[in-house]
């Protein structure tokens, strides 16, 4: 048994360094709190994912804006490239933000040059209309880090520039390229299928500040050229409907990612087809979060072949060391994030573009005319210290993660036990899909299931019993030293889930992510909780009808 956690309840999750990407949040009252969003509440929290509230560096980097420009009653939000605070403003001005849109004569664009750090495209906009141009900040993934943020705030001689005053030289570091090798080298590494054509370079690999920024600028550069409706196939994480939703046509949503839905997406493709129409993309996570599903994509490969539309996959959960999703996709996109950076404490995501595919010139053309490298360079240098043991974290990581889904599937076969279902590749209908897409064993790893998986128990009181006693740090993020749950339905759609009801998700839900602990260990503490939870089943009182 583990010694009880000490972690500071809305602390940053040991090691807890300085840029740290998520907290400790520990009972199910504080998930009731958080999804009221409280600001008195949100007060207590001493770090939060920064994309979702802006880190402490943020603040002061925007403080310091503020301050500098004597900017009463002003709110602002930096960037690092003109596009990026372009778009937040189109999108607080535009008429979807109905009633709150900001007015036109409200809102600007100013530019400040930090010297050997950044040129900022910072925009301003009254204090009280803030909150309807955060949403971009936290959609679209595209605001500055805090490790950027902090050599801002110390940095001297700032000077406020013309949009025509030349060009801020940044050199990037050499742990830029070696990213950009290493990742290249993983998605090459023991594929899966017949010969492919061509090999994944470094030049096909393209670097982002967050996962939410590599789906946002990917979408925005198809848009460019198609401006058409998109597909989401399968449950995909919260900001990515919303990216598909604000900016273009929209898209249509299948969010189960079954082989029904399968049938229902050829359908509406060859309806779209007879009107002249067809989708620029199809989005799809492989598996889903936080449900574990893993669509059939060879089936769906051969639909984009048919119809014409790109197939974009996000293989974060299935991680590159697991599986090779690139003999099918056009786009591969990953959130380095999580197991791959494997510390908690950089943002960044990869797009690599698949030079196999039929459309691998057009994509390298949109690349090279809208792309530019926003991922800083001391981001890029933490990421490439923390991902030199990838794959050996993986190793632990798949293990501790299968042995834990066997126990707790265990307890799911037992009808007197609390525990009512366990959603994991291994335990879903949908398994064969992603063998077909495991990579081959090599003599130095063995694939796995990934270090996510969902267990859902019989009752809310049960649920609440086992989250509140399970003795392991509770809040967002995967891939982390340290085992994080989260009641991720509750937390995350709160207030929507009789619209989840559908897609198998409920409140009775905890989300798990593995870490590197001892399995022995992680085991008792679960075991410790299914107990808690089953005390609460075998007193609860249930009237006869």
């Amino acid at each position: 048994m583990a010694a009880p956690i000490q972690t500071e309840w809305f602390g940053p999750i040991p090691p807890a360094p300085r840029h740290s990407i998520t907290f400790h949040m520990p009972l199910w009252s504080n998930i009731l709190q958080f999804i009221e969003k409280d600001p008195e509440f949100f007060k207590q929290f001493k770090s939060m994912y920064p994309r979702i509230m802006p880190h402490k560096d943020v603040k002061e980097l925007i403080a310091k804006l503020l301050a500098t420009t004597k900017s009463e009653g002003q709110s602002c939000i930096p960037f690092s490239s003109p596009e990026s605070a372009t778009e937040c403003v189109k999108f607080a001005t535009s008429p979807a933000r109905q009633e709150n849109a900001v007015s036109p004569d409200q809102i600007s664009i100013r530019i400040f040059d930090v010297p050997d750090v950044v040129r900022l495209y910072v925009v301003f906009l009254p204090a009280e209309k803030h909150k309807v141009a955060w949403p971009f900040w936290i959609n679209a993934g595209v605001g500055v880090s805090s490790r950027l943020a902090e050599d801002c705030v110390k940095a001297d001689g700032w000077k406020e520039v013309k949009v025509d005053e030349g060009v801020l030289e940044v050199v990037e570091v050499e742990a830029q390229s070696v990213l950009r090798g290493r990742i290249a080298g993983l998605i090459e590494r023991a594929p899966v299928g017949p010969p492919r054509k061509a090999k994944v370079s470094p030049d096909d690999v393209y670097l982002f500040q967050t996962g939410m920024a590599s789906i946002y600028s990917v979408h925005q550069y198809i848009l460019s050229v198609y401006n058409a409706k998109s597909v989401l196939f399968g449950w995909a994480f919260h900001s990515t409907p919303h990216v598909l939703e604000d900016f273009g046509p929209g898209f249509k949503f299948l969010g189960n990612g079954t082989p029904e839905e399968i049938d229902e997406l050829e359908e509406y493709l060859k309806e779209e087809a007879k009107e002249g129409r067809k989708i620029q993309a199809l989005y799809l996570e492989f598996p889903s979060n936080p449900n574990l599903g893993t669509p059939d994509i060879g089936r769906i490969r051969k639909l984009a072949d048919i119809h014409g539309f790109l197939l974009i996959i996000d293989d974060t959960i299935g991680s590159f060391c697991n599986v090779d999703v690139l003999g099918v996709a056009d786009i591969v996109l990953t959130s380095l994030t999580k197991s791959f950076s494997g510390y908690a404490d950089v943002m960044a995501a990869s797009a690599v573009l698949n030079p196999s595919s039929t459309r691998y010139h057009e994509l390298k053309g949109l690349f090279k005319k809208f792309y530019t490298n926003q991922f800083y360079n001391r981001d890029a240098e933490a990421l490439e210290k923390n991902s030199r043991d990838y794959m050996a974290r993986s190793v632990i990581l798949n293990n501790n993660s299968l042995r834990l889904v066997e126990f707790l599937q265990g307890m799911a076969e037992d009808p007197n036990s609390s525990v009512a279902k366990v959603f994991y590749p291994t335990t879903l209908p949908s398994l064969p899909f992603y063998k077909e897409r495991m990579r081959p064993a090599t003599a130095d790893f063995t694939p796995g299931y990934g270090c996510l998986f969902t267990v859902e128990l019989e009752t809310i009181e049960a649920t609440v019993a086992f989250y509140d006693n399970l003795n392991l740090h509770k809040g967002p993020h995967l891939g982390a030293p340290l085992t994080l749950v989260i009641p991720f339905v509750k937390g995350i759609y709160g207030k929507e889930l009789e619209r989840l009801g559908k897609y198998g998700m409920n409140e009775r839900q905890i989300r798990v992510a593995p870490g590197l602990e001892d399995i022995d260990v992680l085991i008792e503490e679960f075991g410790i909780a299914v107990k808690a939870a089953d005390e609460v089943k075998k007193n609860t009182f249930v009237p006869l009808t």
